[in-house]
C-alpha cells in the first residue's frame, strides 16, 4: 500500500500540472502514454513494439491520435486518417503472406483492435481537454476515483454477491452499486466548484452512465489479462502495474463523456 501511495503521488505531481497547462506538452504526454499502453497490449500476445507489426501498429496509433486542431498535418498531403489506416491494413495483410502465416490474420485483427482500444480513449482525452476544457477532464478523473474507492470500501464492508467471479473474483454487486452512488455524490459536489454546464438531473444520469462504463472498462482489462494469463499489463508504475492497469476505466469513460456533453 505504501508503494502504491508513493507512486500515485509522484504520478499526480507530473501528470496533473501538464493536464492543467494543456497545449503541446499535454499532447506529447498523451502520445507517450498511449504508445506505452499499446506496447503493453501487444506484449500480452507476444508482439514486440519494435517488430514490423509493432511499428505498423504504432504508426496507425500516432495517426489516429492526431487532434482535430492539427488535422491539417495530414490533410495537406491529400489524405485522411481513414485512408492512411486502410493503407496500413493492406501492409499488415501483405505481411501475413511474407511471413508465410507466421503472422496470421488473427494477429492482424488483434493488432488493429489494440490500436482502436487504446487510441479511442486517448484521442478523446485530448479532444475533451483541448475543446471542452480542463474541468471536464478532472470531472472524469474524480468520477473514476470515486467509483473505484466507493466500490472497494463498500464492497469490503457489505459486499456479498459476486459481480463477475470468472473475470474479477473480488468485485461484488454491492461494491458496483456503491461505486455508482459515490460517483454521483462527487459529481454533484463538483458543480459547486467548477462550471460543468449541466443541469443536476443530467449530471446525475451522465455520472451514473460514466461510472457504470468505467467499471466495465476495468472488467474488460481484467478479462484481457486473464485470457493471456498475466497479472498486470506492465510494471512501469510500482504497486499499480502498467499504464493500461491505471487508464482502463478512462479508455471507456472519456469517449462516452465526449458524446454525452
Amino acid at each position: 500500500m505504501k508503494q502504491r501511495i508513493i507512486t500515485a503521488i509522484i504520478a499526480a505531481a507530473v501528470f496533473l500540472p501538464i493536464i492543467l497547462y494543456g497545449k503541446s506538452p499535454f499532447i506529447i504526454l498523451m502520445y507517450l502514454i498511449a504508445s506505452i499502453s499499446l506496447y503493453e497490449a501487444l506484449k500480452m500476445r507476444g508482439f514486440k513494439i519494435y517488430s514490423i507489426p509493432g511499428l505498423i501498429s504504432l504508426g496507425i496509433l500516432w495517426v489516429f491520435l492526431i487532434p482535430d486542431l492539427y488535422i491539417g498535418v495530414i490533410s495537406n498531403i491529400g489524405y485522411s486518417k481513414i485512408e492512411l489506416s486502410f493503407f496500413a491494413v493492406l501492409i499488415f495483410l501483405t505481411f501475413t503472406v511474407i511471413t508465410k502465416n507466421r503472422f496470421t490474420f488473427d494477429d492482424v485483427a488483434f493488432a488493429l483492435l489494440s490500436v482502436l482500444y487504446v487510441g479511442i480513449g486517448y484521442y478523446y482525452f485530448m479532444e475533451i481537454r483541448l475543446e471542452e476544457g480542463v474541468q471536464f477532464v478532472f470531472y472524469a478523473l474524480f468520477i473514476i476515483w470515486a467509483t473505484d474507492s466507493g466500490a472497494y470500501f463498500i464492497g469490503k464492508a457489505i459486499g456479498k454477491k459476486k459481480l463477475w467471479p470468472h473475470i474479477s473474483p473480488n468485485k461484488t454487486i454491492e461494491g458496483f452499486l456503491g461505486g455508482v452512488v459515490c460517483a454521483i455524490i462527487v459529481g454533484v459536489i463538483m458543480t459547486f466548484f467548477s462550471d460543468l454546464d449541466m443541469s443536476i438531473p443530467k449530471l446525475i444520469v451522465v455520472t451514473a452512465i460514466l461510472s457504470i462504463f468505467g467499471q466495465m472498462g476495468d472488467l474488460v482489462e481484467s478479462a484481457l489479462k486473464r485470457h493471456y494469463k498475466v497479472k498486470d499489463s506492465g510494471h512501469l508504475l510500482p504497486g499499480h502495474g502498467g499504464m493500461l492497469d491505471r487508464f482502463d476505466s478512462l479508455l471507456f469513460v472519456l469517449p462516452l463523456l465526449y458524446f454525452l456533453l
